[in-house]
């Protein structure tokens, strides 16, 4: 036996090895190509089995809640599901966050922990908690794997649990799937003859083959398409022609093919006549030339609160738009509303009469019938006031010499390279995004995480992003980077360029906008800094300085413009904008107001 080769994947050592080796062999046959690990001894044998492949790139990270993070923006990049390892104990309500966003965005994570065999939980044998169903709803599926055994049959249940659990992480729709994996001792690959059983398999040579022919790779939800005569003739379609005052909103979108999906946004809008107000989360706004109707100022224009704009009827893509004033506006007219989404969530809050359609923009502008593009009054008068408000927000905007968060998401727009990929941090960064990110033509790709909208772990999901991919910027503010600064330990993990421009305003700006900021001055209690604004004091170069990543404190717009092009191929740097969290919202209350002002009549 000693002189038996043996396979090339598989590891006999012991019963663990060889049940981390087939989990690793699967994955990989399934188009896994890379996994994120945190250290741990009860995981030992399933960090060391994906180590060991020669296809997998198990990249290791020590904390479980950056690791899960970091997992979610390669799922984002790869759109595939990406497995995440930790060993048993709390190490696993770390993944928690990331995995409540996964689920609540619908990206693909596998999420694998190691546990202790049933025999030692609920007897405190260390570093051991209830992790069945750890993750309560969120997971599109999880089940616990049985304790490895040394027979044939218990390697194929293996096998289908592992490719069952990266189908359910895509279909019907991507999401979260969680495996909790008992293991008992040895835990090291240390030869103990426990796979003796198996030796009849370990020295066939076509054991492997025949074992994995069946394991083929399953990839991202492509949308089907819908022929011209489904379209045409359903009711819903009847209902749109016939309506002249309707609207097509463009919330956050991450399609796998931008401009297919601006094509067919397009291709919808004008059948229809109908104008596009795009979020700027949305490609829309990259890819400006293809859709004549694209309106991008409609947060000012309906400060004003003109009904010449309300629509009747409304065809939602996805999520709403951030806007509030568009909330505002959309449940004050209360417009009959389709949702285009093929994810079942009721995904309207404003709980006006929606049918929810399920089906994806792409699938019904395929079936679109040929003609001319449509023209509306409704329509006109939505083009002629983005227009005006165009050129005068683009006036304001170039006019402000100093910093203003606000001109940040503006002036990026104008200055990166073309098809740059953009994490856009939450809080104020994505707010600020919608309101002055102008039309272009640069085909930027925007990454972000509004599944639950929170700031934590947008380091690490930006790390995740640019890993393996084209030079990537992060624009975030300051307590955004602060909340996940461990996620700066990736820097030494990373293969490829992040530049994070770092908008450092002291504290939560987004608070400044709140109705709580006038309220916490007034000398009422809890105070407004302390538990609202929450400022901070720390130095940024200093803190970057020690986990060896470039600082520079950038002081002009020319300076900006210099940083952003060209972006450097390799490695992290961050750039430093130091502004003034209490004027930045003045001014932009200013302007809101000044939108929200009847016209001056001649």
């Amino acid at each position: 036996m000693a002189n038996t080769p043996l396979p090339q994947r598989l590891d006999w050592r012991n019963l663990n090895a060889l049940w981390g080796s087939v989990l690793a062999e699967t994955l990989s046959r399934l188009g896994c190509r890379v996994a994120v690990v945190c250290p741990g001894s009860r995981s030992a044998p399933l960090t060391y089995a994906l180590a060991r492949h020669p296809e997998i790139e198990a990249i290791p990270v020590l904390d479980e809640r950056s690791a899960a993070f970091f997992a979610l923006g390669l799922a984002q990049r790869l759109r595939q599901p990406v497995p995440l390892v930790c060993t048993s104990g709390s190490a696993g309500a770390h993944f928690f966050p990331a995995l409540i966003e996964a689920a609540e965005s619908g990206w693909p994570l596998l999420v694998l922990t190691a546990d202790r065999p049933p025999e030692l939980r609920h007897c405190r044998a260390g570093q051991t908690i209830d992790q069945v169903k750890l993750y309560g709803h969120y997971p599109n599926w999880q089940a616990e794997l049985a304790v490895p055994s040394a027979d044939l049959e218990a390697l194929a249940y293996l096998r289908q649990m592992i490719v069952h659990a990266w189908e359910r992480a895509l279909y019907p729709f991507p999401g979260p799937v969680h495996l909790n994996v008992p293991l008992r001792d040895p835990l090291a690959p240390v030869a103990d003859g426990s796979t003796a059983p198996l030796v009849h398999l370990q020295e066939d040579p076509e054991f492997e083959k025949t074992f994995f022919r069946g394991v083929a790779p399953a990839g991202f939800p492509f949308p089907t398409r819908r022929n011209s005569s489904q379209v045409e003739t359903a009711s819903f379609w009847q209902e749109w022609c016939s309506c002249e005052r309707g609207v097509i909103l463009a919330g956050p979108a991450q399609p796998a093919d931008p401009q297919e999906y601006v094509a067919a946004v397009a291709r919808l809008s004008l059948a229809l006549g109908w104008p596009v107000l795009a979020e700027g989360l949305s490609p829309l706004r990259n890819y400006a030339s293809l859709n004549p109707y694209l309106i991008t100022t409609y947060d000012f224009l309906l400060q004003r609160g003109d009904p010449l704009l309300w629509p009747e009827h409304v065809i939602q893509l996805g999520s709403l738009p951030t806007s509030k004033v568009l909330r505002q506006v959309l449940a004050q007219a209360a417009p009959r509303t389709w949702l285009l989404d093929p994810r079942p969530q009721n995904a309207d809050p404003l709980h006006n009469s929606t049918t929810h359609l399920p089906y994806t923009v792409e699938e019904v502008a395929a079936g679109i019938p040929a003609g001319k593009a449509k023209a509306t009054a409704f329509l006109q008068t939505w083009l002629r006031a983005e227009a005006k408000a165009r050129v005068e927000l683009d006036r304001l905007l170039a006019a402000v010499p100093e910093w203003f968060e606000g001109k940040v998401a503006w002036w990026l727009a104008h200055h990166l390279p073309p098809e740059t990929p953009l994490f856009i941090a939450n809080s104020t960064p994505v707010r600020d995004v919608e309101w002055f990110w102008p039309p272009n033509d640069r085909r930027i790709r925007p990454y972000f995480n509004r599944g639950t909208n929170g700031i934590d772990g947008i380091l690490s999901t930006a790390f995740g992003v640019a890993h393996r991919y084209r030079p990537t910027v992060l624009l975030t503010g300051d307590l955004a980077f602060l909340h996940d600064c461990g996620g700066l330990r990736l820097s030494s993990q990373l293969q490829g360029s992040l530049t994070i421009l770092l908008i450092n305003n002291q504290g939560g700006g987004i608070f400044e906008l709140l109705p709580i900021a006038e309220v916490g001055r007034q000398g009422l209690n809890p105070p407004f800094e302390p538990y609202f604004a929450t400022p901070q004091a720390v130095d940024f170069a200093r803190l970057c300085q020690a986990h060896g990543i470039p600082h520079q404190r950038l002081e002009t717009w020319e300076e900006l413009a210099q940083a952003l092009d060209p972006l450097p191929a390799q490695g992290v740097q961050v750039w430093e904008i130091v502004t003034n969290r209490r004027a930045d919202a003045q001014r932009r209350q200013e302007w809101f107001r000044r939108w929200s002002e009847p016209p001056s009549t001649p």
